[in-house]
């Protein structure tokens, strides 16, 4: 390769993981062509890169973006998966396309800001239920304890109400 290309390359990966909020190490050995046209594809779909590049380079963008941690992860033939938006949604779309297609491909590990996610947070980040889910579950509990408190002020005072209804209702008769 010329050195000004692989000057461009290392200038273009470094922006592009200068931009992603998680970058997603896999191992893909054992993928043919096809099948790795098909991941990128569904991948793009949800504004998901994925890119193969020579360590050497990742290890150069990788300083370049002031993500040294990358390298931690980078070991032997590894692709990347960029995620520029939301990070649950790139690691389930990943895990999601690597089950439903049974594909050899193995998640190694990622970096979510500063730091390095092993497979297994990964794949349970991909477990998360979605995001309205969880801020409803969230507004729920915080509403909770002022639903009891209503409810343990009120009891006494439908008590008393209560009370009064049937003294009048005995009272008139």
């Amino acid at each position: 390769m010329l050195k000004e290309k692989k000057v461009q390359i290392v200038s273009n990966l470094a922006d592009d993981l200068s931009r992603s909020t998680i970058i997603i190490a896999t191992n893909y050995q054992g993928l043919l062509a096809k099948q790795m046209a098909d991941l990128r594809n569904a991948l793009a779909k949800t504004g998901i890169g994925y890119r193969v590049v020579k360590n050497t380079l990742v290890y150069r963008a990788a300083d370049q973006a002031g993500k040294p941690q990358l390298k931690d992860i980078i070991e032997g033939p590894v692709a990347l998966a960029l995620g520029h938006e939301d990070i649950v949604n790139t690691v389930k779309t990943l895990n999601q396309y690597i089950k439903s297609t049974a594909l050899s491909l193995q998640i190694r590990g990622g970096l979510l800001g500063d730091r390095i996610l092993p497979p297994e947070e990964l794949v349970s980040l991909a477990n998360l239920p979605p995001r309205e889910i969880l801020i409803s579950r969230l507004l729920g509990q915080l509403q909770a304890p002022i639903v009891t408190l209503h409810n343990i002020l009120d009891f006494p005072l439908r008590g008393f109400l209560t009370v009064l209804q049937n003294r009048a209702q005995t009272a008139s008769k």
